[in-house]
This record gives structure tokens, C-alpha cells and sequence, in this order.
């Protein structure tokens, strides 16, 4: 489990997946962190959420490039729970549950910290 602060309070996290002829593809997207493992919301059939289901291995990275987090995890499509959407709500004031767009949510199961950057 990551205690690091500036997980919760950074409002973007980098999202690396793979295209299914190998191209990475990388985009900031909103997140949240429930009991150590990753959440996203993506659209049924964004170039992310095609990524995931062909490819579930992830790269996760802060924005902040002087003190790098980065870890590698493998995403898989889940009903959040109540913790989650809550979450959601909190950070974004976006219920996640009522959202046509982002109807997919992503829990990343985070397998490597690449790097741990210090606060």
C-alpha cells in the first residue's frame, strides 16, 4: 500500500498501456487509491480501454518529475465498490456511477514500484 501524500491529493496520474500492435499510448487521466490498488474510469471503447482488455499490464506514473513515482500493475474492468465511488466523489465531485461517457472502471493491482520518489 502506497502512503505516499501526494497520492491522494495529486489530481492526475500518467496511464502507459499498449496498443495491440505494440505502440505505447500514454495519457493523464483522474484517479483514485482504495486499500492499495488503482482506479480509473474509462469509455467502453477508448483506445485505453481496448489497450486493457488486450494487454492487462499498466504503467502508473505522477506527474511530478523530480520526485518520480512510478509503478506497474495489471488493470482489470470491476464493479467499484461503495469506497470507490465515494472516493470519486470527493476528489472530483463526479459520480462515476451516473456517467454515460466513463462507464468502465479500472482497479490496477499494483505488481512493481519502479520508483519512489521522496516528498
Amino acid at each position: 500500500m502506497n502512503t505516499d501524500p501526494r497520492v491522494e491529493a495529486a489530481p492526475n496520474i500518467w496511464l502507459a498501456t499498449v496498443r495491440p500492435d505494440g505502440r505505447p499510448h500514454l495519457i493523464p487521466i483522474w484517479f483514485v487509491v482504495d486499500d492499495g490498488r488503482w482506479y480509473i474510469c474509462a469509455g467502453a471503447e477508448s483506445v485505453k480501454a481496448k489497450n486493457i482488455r488486450h494487454n492487462p499490464r499498466v504503467a502508473l506514473a505522477l506527474e511530478d518529475g523530480n520526485h518520480p513515482l512510478v509503478i506497474e500493475g495489471e488493470a482489470r474492468g470491476v464493479t467499484p465498490t461503495v469506497a470507490v465511488i465515494d472516493k470519486f466523489k470527493a476528489k472530483y465531485d463526479w459520480d462515476i456511477t451516473s456517467d454515460p461517457q466513463y462507464s468502465v472502471v479500472f482497479e490496477v493491482e499494483v505488481k512493481k514500484h519502479l520508483m519512489q520518489g521522496n516528498p
